[in-house]
Formats: C-alpha cells, sequence, structure tokens
C-alpha cells in the first residue's frame, strides 16, 4: 500500500549533495513536494458555502437557454461558457446543485471540480528546490560556447541536445505553453524569448489578461519557472540552457495559490493555448482533487469529459499536448492500483481503481504524449510511473545521486532550472521529463513549421532512441525488484518508443 503523498507530486524537491536525504525521499511511494504553498485565499473564492462545477453540453451551439435556466433554477452562477467545446463553469452552494442540473435537457453531464468549498482548503505543504549558491554558480564549469551553468547540465547530452544547438537552436515562430503554477518572465534566461501575447492566469476558469497575471506570487511555487527554463532558457551567455533555447515560451497559470490544479482552470487553460496559436503545451501536474478520475462517478465522469474536450480542441487547432506521467512508481497498465491520496482538497482515503477506467488527467487523455522520466545513468527514474501502452517516451527528469550518479562536471542527479527571482535551482520529477520532451516537439515544430500535430507526434516517437527494458529492475540494490517492464526494446513500459532525441529532431 502507498502511503499519503502530497498533490504536488510531479516534482520531487531533493537537496542535491545530500545522498541518504535523496535516497529516502525517492524512494518509491514516499512523498517530497516541490510547491511552496502559502494559506492564502484562492482567487476564485465567491463564499465560504459555493463550489464550483462544470456543466458540459452539445459543443458549438453557444448556451442553450434552456440549460442557462436550468442552471439557474438548480442555484448555480455562469462564470464563462466554453461555447466551442460546451463546457459551462459554475459556481453555486446548492450542494445538490449537480443532481439537480443533469436532469436537465441537453445537459450531458455536470460535476462538481472540488471536494472542499470555494476557496480551496489551505495547506501547510513546504518544499523547495535547491537553489544554486553564488559560490556554486561561481564554480560551475562550462565549456567554451556554452552557458556558464551547462556543465552542470547532465540531462542535455542524455538527449543530444548539446548537438542539436549546434545546428538549431529552434525558431522564434514556435511557442510551448507552461500550463503550471506561473511563469516568472522577468528571470533573465526566460525574458528574451517570453511570449507575452500567448500567457495569462486561468486559475478562476476565466482568462485574465492583466498584466503579469501569469507569474507566480511570493508564496507560490516556482515550479512553472522551473519548468519554462527546462524547454526555453535563452542561449545567452547567462545561467542555463533550454533544451530549445530560441523558441518561445508562455506562461498559462493554472493553479491556485494553495497550489491546487482545477478543472476549471485546466479547461481554461488549454483554451486559451487553441486559441492563441501554442504549438506545444507542457502539462507536469494532474487534476485536483482526484488522482484518478473514475467515468463511473457522475462527478469526476465531468470532469474527464470537460479536460478531454479541451485538450482535443487545442490540439485540433495546432498543439501537441505533452504531459508528465507521474512520481509514485505506479503500473498504470496494471489491474488496479491503490489511491490513498483522493480527495486531496478535503479528507482522502484509499480506494482501489482500475487505470484503464479512472484516468489520471490530463496524463492518461487519447492524443497527450504521456513521459516517464530517467536519471543520469539512462535508467527509470525511482519514483517514475510506467506502463505499456500508457507512457509514450522517456527523457531525463532526475534521481538521486545515490542511485544515478551523473558524470562530472555535473554533481547532481537532479535537473537545473530557472527560479523565480533571477535564481537556479534543483529539481526532480516527471515534471521536469515532460519539458524535456516538449522542447523537442518544439524542434521538431521549428524544422517543420508546418506538420500537424499528428505528424509532430510520429516524428517524436520515431526518432527516440529504442531503450530495452531494465530487467531486473531493483534500483535502490537491495536485493528486491522495485517495478517490473513489459514489452520490447521498441516499445515497453519504463521508456515507451524510447529516449528522446534532440539531435534527430533537427536533422530529420
Amino acid at each position: 500500500m502507498t502511503p499519503p503523498h502530497p498533490r504536488h507530486r510531479r516534482a520531487l524537491a531533493i537537496p542535491a549533495g545530500m545522498a541518504v536525504a535523496a535516497s529516502l525521499a525517492l524512494l518509491p511511494g514516499v512523498p517530497a513536494s516541490a510547491a511552496e504553498a502559502a494559506p492564502t485565499l484562492s482567487a476564485d473564492s465567491t463564499s465560504s458555502t459555493s463550489t464550483s462545477y462544470v456543466v458540459n453540453v452539445r459543443p458549438g451551439h453557444g448556451l442553450p437557454a434552456h440549460v442557462k435556466r436550468a442552471i439557474a433554477e438548480a442555484g448555480g452562477t455562469v462564470v464563462t461558457s466554453y461555447d466551442r467545446i460546451g463546457v459551462i463553469v459554475v459556481h453555486s452552494s446548492n450542494p445538490d446543485f449537480a443532481r439537480q442540473v443533469r436532469k436537465a435537457r441537453g445537459v450531458q453531464s455536470a460535476g462538481a471540480t472540488r471536494t472542499a468549498p470555494l476557496p480551496s482548503a489551505a495547506t501547510t505543504d513546504t518544499g523547495a528546490p535547491k537553489v544554486l549558491s553564488g559560490k556554486e554558480i561561481a564554480a560551475a564549469e562550462a565549456a567554451e560556447g556554452q552557458d556558464p551553468l551547462q556543465g552542470l547540465q547532465w540531462d542535455l547530452p542524455a538527449i543530444k541536445a548539446d548537438k542539436a544547438h549546434e545546428k538549431s537552436l529552434g525558431s522564434d515562430k514556435v511557442t510551448v505553453a507552461v500550463i503550471d503554477t506561473g511563469v516568472d518572465d522577468t528571470h533573465p534566461d526566460i525574458a528574451p524569448n517570453f511570449d507575452r501575447d500567448a500567457s495569462v492566469n486561468c486559475v478562476s476558469g476565466k482568462p485574465d489578461t492583466t498584466d503579469g497575471a501569469w507569474r507566480p506570487g511570493a508564496a507560490e511555487s516556482p515550479h512553472g519557472t522551473h519548468v519554462a527554463g527546462e524547454i526555453a532558457a535563452a542561449k545567452n551567455g547567462v545561467g542555463m540552457t533550454g533544451v530549445a533555447p530560441g523558441v518561445k515560451v508562455s506562461g498559462i497559470k493554472v493553479s491556485n495559490p494553495d497550489g491546487f490544479f482545477y478543472t476549471e482552470a485546466v479547461v481554461c487553460g488549454f483554451m486559451w493555448a487553441a486559441e492563441h496559436g501554442v504549438d506545444v503545451t507542457n502539462n507536469s501536474y494532474y487534476t485536483d482533487p482526484w488522482y484518478f478520475n473514475c467515468k463511473n462517478d457522475p462527478d469526476q465522469k465531468a470532469l474527464v469529459e470537460a479536460v478531454t474536450r479541451a485538450s482535443r480542441y487545442a490540439e485540433k487547432r495546432g498543439a501537441v499536448n505533452v504531459a508528465a506521467a507521474g512520481n509514485e512508481n505506479y503500473d498504470l497498465s496494471s489491474d488496479e492500483i491503490t489511491d490513498p491520496s483522493s480527495p486531496n482538497d478535503t479528507t482522502p482515503g484509499d480506494r482501489v481503481v482500475d487505470p484503464s477506467e479512472c484516468l489520471d488527467i490530463p496524463t492518461q487523455l487519447p492524443g497527450v504524449v504521456t513521459v516517464a522520466a530517467t536519471g543520469a545513468k539512462g535508467l527509470k527514474s525511482s519514483f517514475s510511473n510506467h506502463g505499456l501502452g500508457v507512457v509514450d517516451i522517456a527523457a531525463p527528469g532526475g534521481d538521486s545521486t545515490a542511485y544515478q550518479k551523473p558524470e562530472p562536471p555535473a554533481t547532481s542527479g537532479l535537473i537545473l532550472g530557472t527560479l523565480p527571482g533571477g535564481k537556479w535551482g534543483y529539481m526532480a520529477g516527471t515534471s521536469m521529463a515532460s519539458p524535456h520532451v516538449a522542447g523537442v516537439a518544439a524542434l521538431i515544430k521549428s524544422t517543420h513549421p508546418h506538420a500537424s500535430p499528428a505528424m509532430v507526434k510520429a516524428l517524436l516517437y520515431a526518432q527516440a532512441d529504442a531503450t530495452a527494458c531494465t530487467e531486473p529492475y531493483d534500483i535502490d540494490g537491495d536485493g528486491k525488484v522495485d517495478a517490473v517492464c513489459e514489452g520490447s526494446k521498441n516499445r515497453n513500459g519504463f521508456y515507451g518508443w524510447g529516449m528522446a532525441d534532440a539531435l534527430d529532431a533537427v536533422t530529420w
């Protein structure tokens, strides 16, 4: 049985150089948090008894008058309506709202997006990346032509990004949207490549285009800023280098001040990306409050439907959607998984789910590129979820140096990224693997500007370096198998089609 873990399971914050502590924090099933959350009221609060819902109707016909009337009669107030996909965001203090409105003509599904009232429950979760000190920055060694911290980035040669950069840095006509906790666009490694027009705050479920609304607050998680730097930190003689340092990156903030990624915000994020010319979206999170959303539950079914419609619409409009596989060492192709963490905004309890029927969203949605993590030795990270037919591709996400130690001059087995306030630091998780793949997808789109999302994904998988199963997989060396890999060298549950290849992305 897996012990309960915090909702921020996409990134693991492990202090580099603390091998014993790191090994404990990265053992499968042991929680670690990347969020620095504060007990702040949500921006989308209305009243202490109100909660948020999605109501799904037939797409493309506006908000039908009879549905609008039924929402009002059930005690609901429409926040916004995404007519192109038929998803309506509603607030209501009526605890029976969803059941009542499901009976209305034209309503296909409806469900609460949370189990806590607005504002969401406060949290005392803490955790932070290992921030590079001035001394560490000064001591960093980089080869000629590299940014100062690039020698610490073992992950770039792991996917041949260093070689790719000799041929192409990517096109500034390509934008990758970081759907996450917010991006600090004032960071010197992010500012040169930031796409303000494609950035927004979607926390309430309705776009907030106020200048800077996409930035994380001082007490909010640095997660999105770290991800953005991994993708597109500029090759500008400052700090680190991204996988695709010539492309644009935008920030779509969907995480509220308490660190929850609720359905209405995620739907808004995909829709904004779709309507603003985004080529790739990175999704290093799961949609709260359910780790797995079971389609036999009417509320959870509605959430799956809403996010599915939004992600499909984004792909239809030209975006490749990339998502992290998760950090619990779960086999997502197994018959059952014990989920101890849901719902995570009130009181979680153990429940046994079938991951083919109860979905981690957006990770397991159709069309989404699902990314597993590897460490500095190229093995599946100790924490990374896996599963034949679920994992599509692998990329560096880091691991404890006790398990996978990098070659010098790199010193940490974790992944270097940008942090708010002009800083750099280490984090680990499938959260860090996903942006590597998003960056490679952006390089493919740069090389083939007219390629459809289907073609970009086909090239991504065809170019991946096939990686055979690690058997037996005993990452901690205690004589016990820690995970079982199924499949062939060309496609298996640990590495999917293989390791992402940035060099092929700019030469094929």
